[in-house]
């Protein structure tokens, strides 16, 4: 065997490897719209359900830069109410990714004292929204049916 056709027969199973990985990747990125949406959603079913608490936090532990502490709850919940919606049906996919990420980076500097465990699970939360940034919803998503229809319909010039 010369070097050549060693390459190819070591060529032919990565790429098999990589088209199944390839096609893993809406699915992978369908998986990660859930969690981070499912995370953040209930995080402001909680604030939403015990308001007076919600409005504590905001004036004595978390410090929200610029803003009141009844202008960072309601913006804050809204946030995480809404935004998680968009994440799960893949609609304006990375706006929603965006402001989260905003929202995740904005928890972590308004609390002064963050354990360790935390601070891991705000980094996990927040590169998964970075990379829903950079690679989009993925196939499965209705970002992704609206743009097919679009283009269809020629809408969108390249």
């Amino acid at each position: 065997m010369n070097g050549t056709s060693t390459l190819r027969a070591l060529a032919v199973p990565a790429m098999r490897i990589t088209h199944l990985l390839e096609a893993l990747q809406p699915l992978a990125l369908l998986a990660a719209r859930l969690y981070v949406a499912k995370v953040f959603f209930y995080s402001g079913l909680t604030k939403l359900r015990d308001w007076d608490t919600t409005l504590a936090l905001f004036m004595d532990e978390y410090h929200v830069p610029l803003l009141s502490p009844m202008l960072a709850a309601m913006l804050g919940t809204a946030a995480e109410l809404v935004l998680p919606l968009l994440l799960a049906l893949g609609i304006a996919t990375r706006f929603g990714a965006l402001g989260l990420f905003v929202v995740n980076a904005v928890a972590v500097i308004a609390l002064p004292e963050i354990t360790d465990a935390a601070l891991q699970q705000h980094m996990f939360w927040g590169s998964l929204l970075i990379g829903l940034l950079l690679w989009g919803p993925g196939r499965w998503s209705v970002d992704h049916w609206l743009l097919r229809r679009w283009i269809a319909g020629g809408d969108i010039r390249s």
